[in-house]
């Protein structure tokens, strides 16, 4: 009761201050100039009698506007129009907006380009090619999740009437005109109950429901932040939400938006009261209110971000960093203190390394980036970096040369064990396994302190086994003690690190082309030569401080001076024919009545490629699919891709490998991310 009597209070001082945000517009115009959302008035298509008017919003990143409904917080647009005698206007039509949830309320918003349309009836009577201007005085509220302010532009046009439009705006006059709910041609009813709304919408079974929501025109007529029940009863879509604390009684009509997919599509209904059918089919809303899925507490997160860590030790993106724990555990038996003390040190670097991440992560959504958990492998020069450091860590094994200061290759120091567990995390977090997955879309969902709380438990669990081994003597008792082995286990240990480095230069010809692959190349051998100049002038007892310094510039020059990497042409080598995805092809293919299958993968991610070695690309998985006519989607994440990075998030997942399944009823089915070889097959002959 006491949070019902908070939120009604938050909502309450929420429109107390968007209402005195629009009178200081008015009365103080210096105060309101439009800096964060930018508005624009466009005159399209005309006849003799009628056009139509555009208001273009034009939101900055991370900057959102409002629905005609804002929610349980904002305002809508208000509308002052100056126009030619005998001329009116009609009730501006708005696209379907999204809804967003902040501190348990629902907001309906835009967070990218929109256009209100606004009908135009001109005056009778007036002659074709007469120029009538047209101007209107705006006011409305740009937010962000943390603040708003309110803004205000006087915009002007001009109407020619009975011109056909240029075709630039003819074409983004269609576009604006797409993005419109569709009206409903037949009427919905409704039924007011003690406790919710029901809905009963005529829909044909055979159009396809994926993340639906009921946008309520009507102010405080629903709780716009409960979960909405959806279930079908033939070819109506019954539609059940709870009311509002204090709901207007004795409506006649009930006027909304159904969202009916993630891509924006959407129908406009008006329901007047009647009979509403009971129970039907439960939908399966899949991401149904962005930005607002339901969560598990914080505490059973942070014990999947803990476990997650943990399974990352075996998972096969970790392999190749397993030679630097191996030298430092057993280094660990030399001292119970000494032990202790690295293994602190090595957990402080992992933790460390992924707190930042972590933070640059959060740091760069809410600018408005569309990024997800490996962002830092979709940028060529952070893989160059990660390949100089391979590459210097195996010359480092061979024995090419020896770090001057203390770094991860010195013997037993509590720096070297940091520096271990930063590179560790690094490498590792890219990878997603089971726990690890929901818990970092999570973290992308929730407010920085519990966010970067779950990082920091990801971190604890990747350092978990060292610190095991720092401190129960049982398991130290086990390792071998130092000796001469250890310098030619160190020999040996170079081959993954190698291996590591090939990889990364692989990833740099997925990510720029056989261009970008030579130029690193080059850039290795020479890195590698300045190395064995450093190393051998070492072994002669002096400082080589010319050599140090020259391999640093080398890099930092190669970084800062790699050309602009060039995508190579799409890989048709694959057993599975897939199509690229878009929302616009998930749409398209789920209303086709076949099964359709969702890949998610990159070219940097282990993880995927095991999975496309052990239960995609294999030909009794090709064969089911044909069979089954099933329809593959394949998201590749390798570079960044916003329309990837929406619909990872809006199913929870921070980042690949992501496999999505949907019937022929079109649920969605979330896969394992570890795919067992018979997994697919067995989907297919459901």
């Amino acid at each position: 009761m006491e949070s019902r009597r908070y939120s009604v209070l938050v909502t309450v001082l929420c429109h107390l201050l968007g209402v005195l945000g629009v009178f200081l517009a008015t009365a103080v115009p210096a105060l309101a100039a439009p800096t964060h959302i930018a508005a624009e008035l466009v005159a399209g298509p005309s006849s003799p009698t009628e056009a139509t008017l555009a208001i273009r919003m034009t939101p900055e990143p991370s900057w959102h506007g409002y629905w005609a409904n804002p929610g349980d917080a904002g305002l809508g647009m208000q509308l002052d129009w100056e126009l030619p005698q005998g001329a009116s206007v009609g009730e501006p039509r708005y696209p379907v907006p999204r809804t967003l949830v902040v501190q348990g309320l629902m907001n309906h918003v835009y967070e990218s380009e929109y256009a209100v349309l606004v009908p135009l009836s001109l005056p009778p009577g007036v002659s074709p090619g007469t120029r009538l201007p047209v101007r209107v005085r705006a006011q409305w509220l740009a937010c962000t999740e943390q603040i708003c302010v309110p803004e205000r532009a006087e915009l002007a046009a001009e109407v020619t009437v009975g011109a056909r439009a240029e075709a630039e705006v003819a074409r983004r006059f269609d576009g604006w005109t797409q993005r419109l709910p569709a009206p409903l041609g037949t009427p919905a009813t409704f039924a007011v109950g003690d406790k919710d709304l029901r809905l009963a919408i005529p829909l044909p079974a055979s159009v396809v429901l994926d993340a639906p929501h009921l946008f309520v025109v009507q102010d405080k007529l629903v709780d716009y932040a409960a979960p909405q029940l959806f279930s079908r009863k033939g070819d109506l879509l019954l539609v059940t939400i709870p009311r509002a604390a204090v709901a207007p009684r004795g409506a006649e009509t009930v006027e909304a938006v159904l969202r009916l997919d993630s891509a924006g599509n959407g129908i406009a209904l008006s329901a007047k009261a009647g009979q509403v059918p009971t129970g039907g089919v439960p939908v399966a809303t899949g991401a149904a209110n962005e930005g607002t899925p339901e969560l598990p507490a914080l505490p059973w997160l942070l014990l999947a971000a803990l476990a997650g860590g943990l399974l990352l030790n075996v998972m096969p993106c970790v392999f190749p960093i397993l030679s630097l724990k191996a030298l430092s555990l057993a280094r660990a038996g030399e001292s119970e203190a000494h032990a202790r003390i690295e293994g602190l040190a090595y957990a402080a670097g992992v933790i460390v390394a992924c707190l930042g991440l972590g933070a640059l992560l959060l740091v760069l959504r809410a600018g408005g980036e569309q990024v997800g958990w490996a962002f830092q492998l979709q940028e060529a020069w952070v893989v160059v970096l990660l390949f100089a450091l391979a590459l210097s860590i195996t010359a480092n094994l061979l024995g090419i040369f020896e770090f001057a200061v203390p770094g991860f290759a010195s013997e037993g120091s509590p720096q070297g064990a940091f520096a271990t567990g930063l590179l560790a995390a690094f490498v590792a977090t890219p990878c997603t396994g089971p726990f690890m997955a929901s818990a970092m879309g999570a973290a992308l969902l929730l407010p920085v302190a519990p966010a970067l709380a779950l990082f920091a438990a990801l971190g604890l669990g990747i350092a978990l086994p060292f610190l095991a081994v720092a401190f129960v003597p049982a398991l130290r008792a086990r390792l071998p003690r130092p000796g001469k082995w250890m310098v030619t286990f160190r020999r040996i240990m170079a081959v993954p690190m190698a291996l590591t480095a090939a990889a990364l230069c692989w990833l740099v010809w997925r990510l720029g082309g056989a261009s970008s692959l030579a130029y690193v190349v080059a850039l290795g051998a020479l890195l590698l030569a300045l190395l064995a100049l450093l190393g051998r002038e070492q072994r002669r007892g002096k400082r080589a401080i010319m050599p140090a310094f020259a391999a640093l510039a080398v890099l930092t020059i190669g970084v800062t001076t790699m050309p602009e990497p060039r995508a190579p042409a799409q890989d048709a080598s694959s057993l599975i024919d897939a199509a690229p995805f878009s929302a616009e092809a998930l749409t398209k293919a789920r209303r086709s009545g076949r099964p359709v299958f969702v890949w998610m993968t990159a070219d940097w991610c282990l993880t995927c490629k095991v999975n496309e070695q052990v239960a995609i690309e294999r030909e009794d998985t090709r064969r089911a699919f044909e069979k089954a006519g099933v329809t593959v989607l394949r998201g590749d994440w390798t570079r960044r891709d916003p329309e990837i990075t929406r619909y990872l998030t809006a199913r929870h997942a921070a980042g690949v490998p992501l496999y999505v399944w949907y019937g022929r009823d079109g649920a969605p089915e979330i896969l394992p991310q570890v795919l067992t070889p018979a997994l697919l097959a067995q989907m297919a002959a459901r």
